[in-house]
């Protein structure tokens, strides 16, 4: 559990501005499709902080911050795996390979992305629209 969340210029501090733009813009796109409950906690043994996104006590993804890295987590079930699967063309060949690479678990496929621009961020919402449909237009 987190003392205090941490600020924008916390996350500054950590991760560069450039880094904290991106974060942003995530958080951002992400905001501007889904109504959902956020939660900052610690990041664990490898990340400073985790803020999840969830509603109804299921996550929809997750970013994480450690020292000028951020983390981008989506973890997909068996059917949401298979929905990839179907559509895996529609993606770039950068998230199919990190997809291909992420480590399945038994509660599902563990994907992890590190983003350093903006350039993926049509890939993560169709990812997050195979999780949950928008509820917000």
């Amino acid at each position: 559990m987190l003392d205090r969340i941490p600020s924008k210029e916390d996350m500054t501090v950590l991760v560069g501005q450039s880094l904290y733009d991106v974060w942003e813009k995530l958080c951002n796109l992400i905001d501007e499709r889904y109504e959902m409950d956020r939660l900052w906690n610690t990041g664990g043994k490898k990340w400073a902080y985790e803020y999840k996104y969830l509603r109804g006590g299921k996550t929809l993804c997750a970013l994480y911050a450690k020292e000028n890295c951020i983390g981008f987590m989506v973890i997909l079930g068996k059917e949401e795996r298979a929905k990839f699967e179907e559509g895996r063309n529609i993606y770039s060949k950068e998230v199919q390979k990190v997809y291909d690479e992420a480590k399945t678990y038994r509660d599902g496929k563990w994907i992890m992305f590190e983003p350093t621009n903006t350039e993926q961020f049509d890939d993560y919402i169709k990812l997050l629209t195979i999780k949950r449909k928008p509820n917000r237009k």
